[in-house]
């Protein structure tokens, strides 16, 4: 028997929260965070954002440490070693100033800078193939501070993190690896300031529970397919996907404001 506060309880409730599993689940095993991004809009569009947000981040760290499993040994640790102290300061920030940013600007925010960097890619597609970039502890402690704030208010670190990352240009494995690697330990971070907000209570790690099984399964698939990728196809179709994201982001934040 469901609690009385149980969250999916109707058929339309089940199907969304069905397919924001498996959307969370690809994204993790490879496809991008866009998927998981708009999965937490679809779940809040059916209750509260910071219960979306609050249910899924239990199931993003399980699919986090099943995509690490998947990608061990591959990911690029000077750039975990680079990105990483900053996010962690950019979850406190996140925290400390969730009560005076409304949800509308931070999605505007993280859509403006997401849009920046597709316009400066798709002026680069009009001349000579650049070379991959060379790491720059400045431009990572930056993009690093905007992806950890992105990721405690909307699991939406993902934009600010490509900026830095894809033009390094680094193969679709140590892409994927890498990023999984990332997320793994930023969501480990929020696990504290979600606690302290009252998120993780029976009926919301219930509802995750729930979900996990569908999402992990979604994890493999997504990880399968990355691995038959070429970065020919990889990274255009991260840039679709980056692109759709940024939309979206914009969209919500300009109507909400």
């Amino acid at each position: 028997m469901w609690p009385a506060d149980f969250p999916f309880t109707t058929p339309t409730t089940i199907a969304v929260a069905i397919l924001v599993a498996v959307m969370v689940g690809l994204s993790k095993g490879g496809l991008g965070g866009t998927m998981a991004i708009i999965g937490v809009a679809i779940l809040a569009m059916i209750m509260p954002p910071v219960q979306a947000a609050g249910i899924l981040l239990p199931i993003l760290i399980v699919m986090d440490f099943v995509g690490c499993w998947i990608w061990r040994g591959k990911w690029d640790l000077g750039m975990i070693r680079s990105m990483l102290p900053a996010a962690i300061l950019g979850v406190g920030v996140g925290w400390l100033t969730a009560a005076f940013v409304s949800d509308a600007a931070v999605r505007l925010i993280i859509g403006a800078i997401a849009a920046g960097y597709l316009v400066t890619y798709a002026r680069s597609l009009t001349g000579a193939e650049t070379p991959p970039k060379e790491q720059n502890p400045r431009a990572a402690s930056f993009w690093g501070l905007l992806s950890g704030y992105g990721s405690f208010v909307a699991h939406a670190g993902g934009p600010a993190y490509q900026v830095y990352a894809m033009p390094l240009k680094a193969t679709p494995v140590v892409f994927t690896s890498t990023s999984t690697l990332f997320f793994t330990l930023v969501n480990l971070v929020k696990l504290v300031p979600y606690a302290a907000l009252g998120q993780f209570g029976g009926a919301n790690l219930l509802a995750s529970a729930v979900l996990m099984p569908i999402a992990a399964i979604a994890t493999l698939a997504g990880a399968a397919l990355v691995r038959r990728m070429s970065a020919a196809v990889f990274y255009p179709i991260l840039h679709l996907m980056l692109l759709v994201l940024t939309i979206k982001l914009v969209w919500d934040g300009i109507a909400g404001l």
